[in-house]
């Protein structure tokens, strides 16, 4: 199977040595997709094999298994079968970072290789249709459909009455993953009013048939103001009716209606106001306790979120797991005492109120005690205290040869004691645990 268009995987490497005597030693190697959080299984087909050793190697070379033992802590990657005719690689949590060509590679009197390549699929999230501005009889009404996360790209289509309308899209990319917008300009009379008009996305990822709809009623009316008045005996009355299209920012505004009237002394001003009390779905964002998070930390992950009426519950889940048991969620915050590698993973707070619900997932990841990782945000303090540290070991090396050269002056013999390495050491690392269908959006004019 072919990587779809607009997917340009890295190369990424598995090797397969087997060092050991065989006469016409095959292996054959399968494609697989994945979509991002799923798992797939990388099968390499063995002929002939007569139980050389293997090897299996990640990315950036550093070894899986050897000979049927892991060799670097990475959870995500387990051997499921290890026999004769089969090699079975299987991987969860499978993320954009394993996408590429796994190389199977045996090492015999006679070399044979294959390349197994892994594409991992983003489906497209509930496309977002926004207006720029209310309908009005006899305007032009522009829509926007928006797919802010993809990959391969999706195709947007715009329908009204199960018609097809034309839009004009764009596209762009953000790391490894796509959006694209779609934007709809539609004339509109007066019998459009309450008609619904969809915003469909496709992609290769959507099982078939597959549908995500969302239905937002838009007001008719663009902003305008509508004054009366009449005459009860030798009185008049007045009236002004303003209708104002609101958004979240607008809640708490203030509206003032003034009066002014010949007999009110000058600068003299009646007016009555009036406190904008404005209902929006909310939003929710997770703020860590550190950037940087190594075996045996305490995190803490906070959920800041708003919206109107305020959310008065928060949920935390983990991917498609349970939390740890030793995991304490108490309301926007949630403790993860004494971590380790099996805490990696998505974990996801989630808001709702009257008007909708809100998400945000923070990826844990855990380093090992001793691994050198670059925090985020470090910025040029980083590089000052890189080169200070640079500095001082140059020193002490200096130091170190004018000591030596001194004690070899006088007579004095240095004995040096090597311990011996082991040639194939563990390598310890961390790594995050992590159908054509269709997605709507409907609108309502």
């Amino acid at each position: 199977m072919k990587p779809p268009p607009g997917s340009a995987p890295p190369a990424l490497l598995l090797l397969l040595w087997a060092a050991g005597h065989g006469q016409a030693q095959e292996v054959q190697a399968e494609n697989v997709t994945v979509l991002e959080g799923g798992t797939a299984e990388i099968t390499c087909h063995l002929h002939r094999y007569d139980g050389s050793i293997v090897v299996i190697q990640n990315p950036a070379r550093q070894t899986l298994f050897f000979n049927g033992t892991r060799a670097l802590k990475d959870e995500r990657f387990e051997l499921a079968e290890f026999s004769r005719r089969r090699l079975r690689l299987r991987l969860a949590r499978a993320r954009l970072e394993d996408e590429g060509g796994y190389f199977c590679q045996l090492y015999a009197d006679d070399t044979h290789h294959q390349i197994a390549t892994l594409t991992v699929l983003v489906p497209p999230e509930p496309p977002l249709v926004e207006a720029r501005a209310l309908a009005v009889e006899g305007a032009e009404l522009e829509l926007t459909c928006l797919v802010p996360r993809a990959r391969p790209l999706a195709t947007l289509r715009w329908y009204r009455d199960r018609r097809e309308l034309p839009g004009d899209s764009s596209q762009g990319q953000e790391g490894k993953v796509f959006w694209q917008r779609s934007v709809l300009r539609l004339p509109v009379e007066r019998r459009d009013h309450g008609a619904i008009v969809t915003c469909e996305a496709t992609h290769p990822a959507l099982a078939r048939g597959q549908r995500r709809q969302t239905m937002s009623p838009v007001p008719s009316l663009s902003p305008w103001c509508d004054s009366s008045q009449g005459q009860e005996g030798k009185v008049f009355w007045q009236r002004s009716v303003l209708r104002l299209p609101v958004e979240r920012r607008d809640h708490g505004a203030i509206v003032t209606c003034e009066a002014t009237h010949p007999a009110l002394a000058r600068g003299q001003r009646r007016q009555t106001q009036y406190q904008l009390d404005v209902q929006y779905p909310p939003s929710a964002r997770i703020q860590p306790s550190q950037s940087v998070l190594r075996e045996g930390d305490t995190l803490v992950l906070t959920c800041a979120f708003n919206g109107n009426p305020r959310p008065t519950e928060v949920t935390w889940s983990r991917g498609n797991e349970s939390l740890p048991a030793r995991a304490r969620a108490e309301g926007a915050r949630l403790t993860l005492p004494g971590l380790g590698p099996q805490d990696n993973g998505s974990y996801t707070c989630q808001v709702g109120n009257a008007h909708g619900r809100a998400m945000d997932t923070y990826v844990l990841v855990v380093y090992d005690p001793g691994a050198v990782v670059a925090a985020q945000g470090a910025g040029p303090f980083a590089v000052v205290g890189g080169a200070l540290a640079l500095l001082v070991f140059l020193l002490l090396l200096l130091l170190g040869a004018l000591l030596w050269c001194s004690v070899r002056q006088k007579g004095s013999y240095l004995t040096h004691e090597a311990s011996g390495l082991e040639e194939h050491g563990e390598a310890r690392e961390a790594f995050l645990g992590g159908e054509g269908g269709k997605r709507k959006e409907e609108f309502f004019i």
